[in-house]
């Protein structure tokens, strides 16, 4: 009679996956942008894991990180996923700071490497040059096993991290790190001047170059894109002036909230514990660059549960 695989050595091999799962699901969410598809790719390699012959297996973190790694890259290589990305469709899933699909966050690049800001960049990419880009910089891989994990030679990934690191330094727009202090006072001069009625004191705060992304809610089949510090302007004064009609939308009369999002100062617009809306700041030498208005119900899904976890702080405004 053939005997099945004990359930202790079955326990003992799902704790060793669990025990990477923290881990592998931020590298998945650094791939993909996406909370929902890394954890996808999780659940999809927990399955290979589950089918392999883990005897053979000599590094456990090795192997899952290989298997995750690829099954990232195919779903970036898939045409399902070129047409959900679309130039003009496509915006990272935000996640509340804290939550551990950020993951390591000891050194400048693993911050900025999970910004939204890199993580939009990063789909200027190829998946190769992604992935390289990630491995590297978030996880601090060597060629020679990044070259491993990805089948490709030491030589071709030197050359992905220097095309990758070349584009995002081009394209980006950032000044470095904003101090907690700067960061909230940033947000609540924001609010401030939005709620203010008086234009110019928005167009004060925002670069020069500066512009505005909105997915307006998951209500328009493309995102909605603002330049001109003055054209922003206009446009947030008129989105966060509060009217009956926003409020029903919104399900209440939202309390507006501190926050930080990927790393960056935000505003959470919340109705009892549910999260309705994020506004996200990049900074550059003190003003905002960038302003990103995220409400889509699939996009903040995560963002949502990790906030009804929490204690909340005093609100902005307590009622909008």
């Amino acid at each position: 009679m053939v005997r099945v695989e004990s359930t202790a050595a079955d326990g003992f091999d799902t704790s060793r996956f669990e025990a990477s799962r923290n881990r592998l699901a931020s590298l998945a969410y650094r791939l993909l942008g996406s909370a929902t598809d890394a954890e996808d790719a999780v659940q999809d390699a927990f399955l290979h894991w589950q089918a392999a012959d883990r005897q053979r297996i000599r590094v456990p973190e090795a192997w899952l990180t290989k298997v995750v790694t690829n099954l990232c890259l195919d779903r970036l290589r898939s045409a399902q996923a070129r047409r959900e990305r679309a130039v003009g469709a496509w915006l990272p899933e935000p996640l509340l700071d804290g939550d551990p699909m950020l993951g390591p966050a000891d050194t400048f690049e693993q911050r900025e490497s999970v910004s939204l800001a890199v993580l939009t960049l990063m789909e200027r990419l190829s998946p190769l040059e992604r992935a390289v880009y990630v491995l590297r910089e978030a996880f601090s891989y060597s060629h020679a096993e990044t070259a491993e994990i990805l089948d490709i030679t030491e030589s071709a990934s030197q050359q992905h991290l220097h095309r990758a690191r070349r584009r995002i330094t081009t394209a980006r727009r950032g000044g470095g790190e904003v101090d907690p202090a700067s960061a909230r006072r940033i947000v609540e001069e924001f609010l401030a001047a939005a709620t203010s009625g008086r234009t110019e004191r928005l167009v004060a705060l925002l670069t020069d170059d500066a512009t505005a992304i909105s997915d307006g809610a998951g209500l328009a089949k493309t995102l909605l894109h603002y330049d001109t510090p003055q054209r922003i302007a206009a446009v947030v004064r008129a989105g966060l002036k509060p009217t009956p009609a926003k409020r029903r939308l919104a399900g209440g009369t939202p309390a507006v909230h501190y926050a930080l999002v990927n790393g960056a100062p935000a505003m959470l617009f919340v109705v009892g514990d549910q999260v309705v809306g994020a506004v996200t700041f990049d900074v550059a030498n003190g003003r905002i660059a960038t302003v990103r208005g995220i409400a889509a119900p699939t996009r903040i899904a995560r963002l949502i549960e990790a906030w009804r976890q929490r204690e909340p702080d005093t609100p902005l405004i307590a009622q909008w």
